[in-house]
């Protein structure tokens, strides 16, 4: 029996990226009333040319819920530098949820977590009776790949991607999925604002996982380390062992909806007659041209 193909969409990651790939034009596609919506708009058409590409059975959207997180209590600066989004972005974050819904994609979000933690609990709810394709933008992404879980980054376009698998991942980095926090541990990560271990960069941060297996493994090790690397991790642990909360992705929300209430349902004309009166033209015209 086949299983089901769950899509699992970063709304928050295909929302920015449709937002500033237009914006940088000044295409703002604003509605009637003048409120901006090339983010939706483009969001929206993400989506339905991933779904016509990938065929999936099933179909969730995870968001952010505000800026504050469970990460900024461990950790002040947690994107304490990300500036605020511009004012045609702030309508737009109720607007492609209102969207999503319209079209009858299931919007996820539960406040003090972010997307990604969503994202992972449906992976870990979901790994063993479906197969799961999540779209993303965010290579932190990357220490949730399994035997059934492949991660499509968005490369250009609306239908091209950077298509990673488990297999791919161990190949590439020589690691295993979960072991890529305790690298990013070590190198930080200067758009999340946690620092790391200062003057450990990317390549030795893997060099080191790929050595020792482990931020323990390493602190074990320490004495056989090069005398400059001893210095640095040994004076940055604390920061450490706390890039490493910051990095990993937790996988235990609790998703209160089965798989079956993710299942797709054919798109009808009028759905599409509801979305353009509403005034999204662009996404009406995109998908009648798909379905």
């Amino acid at each position: 029996m086949t299983k089901p193909h769950l899509l699992i969409v970063d709304g928050m990651a295909l929302l920015f990226r449709s937002f500033f790939a237009s914006a940088a034009m000044n295409q703002f596609i604003r509605l009637e009333d003048g409120t901006p919506s090339n983010g939706v708009q483009g969001f929206a058409r993400h989506v339905l040319t991933a779904q016509n590409l990938m065929k999936p059975t099933h179909l969730a959207v995870c968001w952010d819920m505000g800026a504050h997180t469970f990460r900024n209590d461990l950790f002040e600066g947690y994107k304490a530098n990300r500036p605020a989004p511009p004012e045609e972005m702030l309508p737009q974050f109720d607007m492609a949820k209102e969207v999503s819904q319209m079209i009858g994609w299931q919007n996820f979000g539960i406040p003090g977590l972010e997307a990604d933690d969503l994202i992972g609990s449906m992976i870990e709810k979901w790994k063993d009776e479906a197969q799961i394709t999540v779209i993303s933008g965010d290579k932190d992404l990357l220490q949730l790949l399994n035997p059934s879980t492949t991660i499509a980054f968005t490369k250009k376009g609306y239908s091209e991607y950077d298509v990673y698998t488990e297999s791919r991942f161990v190949d590439e980095y020589g690691i295993t999925p979960k072991q890529f926090a305790e690298v990013k541990a070590f190198m930080g990560d200067t758009s999340d604002g946690y620092p790391g271990v200062k003057g450990i960069g990317p390549k030795t941060a893997l060099q080191l996982i790929q050595n020792h297996g482990s931020i323990d493994g390493v602190m074990e090790a320490l004495p056989t380390l090069k005398p400059g690397q001893r210095i640095k991790i040994s004076e940055n642990e604390a920061m450490l062992r706390l890039s490493h909360q910051l990095a990993t992705i937790h996988c235990s929300a609790e998703i209160e909806v089965g798989l079956e209430s993710l299942r797709l349902s054919s798109y009808t004309t009028d759905l599409f007659d509801i979305v353009e009166q509403r005034g999204y033209r662009l996404i009406s015209k995109h998908a009648r041209s798909i379905y």
